[in-house]
Formats: structure tokens, sequence, C-alpha cells
């Protein structure tokens, strides 16, 4: 089922999180901040959007570091219900479409809780400060295949923030799968 990730509210301020990496080691967001600004995404192994999309990720957030930009990715599905989303599938999902940038492991679901994500991809894109400025989609394709002329959204929100440390105001959610969340006891 298509879900909708909300608009941006400007400003809101980044949690920090520890999470275990996909490389074995654990990271905190403020470990990984970039000097210009961080991407947060919130992604999963088995989405058809993100599997659509997942090439255009990892060319964007490794574009991005020349901008000081720092890019994440984080799996909060229930991988119970979901085995796809487990932990060796996403070392393995990684290692598949070369990774440029930490994948971690949101076993608890409290990070994407904290963030409010919604679906996969969520996007979340801070300025220097941690201050929110984009929460948009990838591009104007969704799941087809980007042409060359294609509109990257992301990409140029984040080269703006990177610039002037403010996101552009017109923004599209993006859209995804629901996060998978585990069953509330």
């Amino acid at each position: 089922m298509a879900a909708q990730a909300p608009i941006c509210d400007f400003g809101w301020k980044a949690p920090d999180f520890t999470l275990p990496g996909v490389d074995g080691k654990t990271y905190s967001l403020e470990g990984l901040r970039g000097p210009k600004g961080t991407l947060v995404m919130f992604i999963c192994n088995h989405c058809p959007y993100v599997k659509a999309v997942i090439d255009r990720i990892v060319r964007d957030a490794t574009e991005l570091r020349s901008y000081g930009i720092a890019s994440v990715a984080i799996s909060s599905n229930d991988a119970v219900h979901y085995p796809d989303d487990s932990f060796a599938n996403m070392k393995r999902f990684a290692a598949e479409h070369g990774f440029t940038f930490p994948y971690f492991y949101d076993e608890s679901q409290e990070v994407a809780r904290a963030y409010d994500a919604a679906c996969t991809p969520d996007f979340f894109g801070f300025n220097a400060d941690v201050e929110l400025q984009y929460r948009g989609r990838l591009d104007e394709s969704g799941r087809e295949p980007a042409g060359p002329h294609v509109r990257r959204d992301l990409f140029e929100a984040m080269k703006q923030i990177a610039d002037t440390g403010a996101g552009p105001r017109e923004q599209i959610p993006s859209i995804g799968c629901s996060i998978k969340w585990k069953a509330v006891a």
C-alpha cells in the first residue's frame, strides 16, 4: 500500500540516534553530520519504490558528498514479518548496490517514530545546524525509469541547502511503501 510523507516542517531539529550499521560498527547522527548538511533516508530492501530508485539514491548521495552533504540510510521495518528487511539482507542489499553511505538498522523503530517516518523512501534533508529543510521526493519519475532530463528534486534541494542553509519552499512529498510497524503489545 502506498503512503505519502508529510510536508516539510522547516527548522525542525533532527533527533540524534545511535544505531548499528551493516559494516558492524555503531554510529550516531552527531558523529556523521556533514559540514554543509545531512541527508537522512528511511529505506528498506523489499519495497518496490526503493528498488526502483536505489541506484539513483546511491548516485545522488555519492555526488552530494562533494557539496559537504553527508548521507545515511535507515531501515526500520519489522524484519520478523518482512524477512527481506533483516539485518543480514540489509548487508547484502548495501553491497549489491554499492552503498557509499552508512546503512543502519532501527530494530526498536524508535528512530523512525522520532522522525515520524511515513514511507520508504522518506527523505529528510537537514542544513549544517541539523534543521529540517527538505522532506520531498527523489525525483519526478517515481517508480518509473528516469530519463536524462528528469528533475532531480532531492539532489537540487540538498545542493541549495549546502549553498544557502535553506531548502526550497515548494516541495513535492515522497511516496512509497508504508513503514512496516511492529504490532503494539
